[in-house]
């Protein structure tokens, strides 16, 4: 761990943003511009080749897409990366229904760019949505598991690299992502921002796969009875099993789910 104060290749740290997984957050500032302010990412010392690639990917893909609502990578190194610093929390801390649905319409906006681009995120969830200080800016991050269709049309994932609670069957299966992909995460995402937990709230593994395999999609006017009926077959359309009865985009999803929660 760096400690305040201490350099890095350049930069200064100003203080520890967080740690988890494999790697270490931390605010810096750039040592000859101190206005300069940027979030250093850095895996442990512990390291292995699986991480470093992941942590190349998730540099490659970001720096690779220009949109307000993905986040800017700036610079990497062995085992390292820079990017932009952004102070407002996950999602989930924004305080209302209407606010978090404002935020989904702006990520929605980001994955359809990326889906152009021909490259699939596969780990979209509430965690990997942050928001900008001021709560008006929200900013899909972690390009760790992305895909790149054109690269990786017949990739078969050994196994699964995005969170359980968002992962939609083809990615559980072996099977390659889609774009539909992504539509299945941000509804399970959009679930749990409007009812508190995700659509399978299983605590096991075996739980979690056999829920998005083989149960049928939760309708959640039944246990919230302010939400209408129409979110209940909103939902069910973005959570199909198979990725062709999903919506054609995260923009057209979102948009009937915030038309149906006006």
């Amino acid at each position: 761990m760096l400690s305040a104060g201490e350099r890095f290749d350049g930069y200064v740290v100003d203080a520890a943003v967080g740690h988890g997984g494999s790697a270490a957050v931390y605010r810096v500032h750039d040592a000859d511009n101190p206005a300069r302010v940027r979030a250093l990412k850095i895996l442990d010392d512990r390291r292995n080749l699986a991480e470093v690639a992941r942590l190349r990917r998730e540099f490659d893909f970001a720096h690779a897409l220009d949109h307000p609502h993905i986040v800017k990578t700036y610079e990497r190194g062995p085992g390292w990366l820079t990017m932009e610093l952004i102070s407002g929390g996950a999602i989930a801390r924004l305080p209302t229904i209407g606010a978090r649905l404002g935020a989904l319409s702006q990520i929605a906006d980001a994955l359809d760019h990326t889906h152009n681009h021909a490259i699939v995120h596969c780990d979209v969830k509430p965690a990997n949505i942050l928001i900008d200080s001021h709560g008006n800016r929200a900013v899909l991050i972690d390009f760790g598991v992305a895909v790149a269709l054109r690269d990786d049309i017949c990739r078969r994932p050994a196994q699964v690299e995005a969170s359980l609670p968002y992962s939609a069957p083809e990615l559980l299966t072996g099977h390659a992502p889609a774009e539909a992909t992504d539509v299945y995460a941000l509804a399970c995402t959009a679930v749990e921002l409007v009812t508190g937990a995700p659509p399978f709230p299983y605590d096991s593994k075996m739980g979690l796969i056999g829920a998005h395999l083989y149960e049928k999609p939760p309708r959640p006017s039944r246990e919230h009875d302010w939400l209408p009926r129409a979110f209940d077959s909103i939902i069910a359309k973005a959570l199909a099993k198979a990725p062709s009865d999903r919506y054609q985009s995260c923009r057209e999803f979102v948009a009937l789910i915030v038309r149906a929660l006006q």
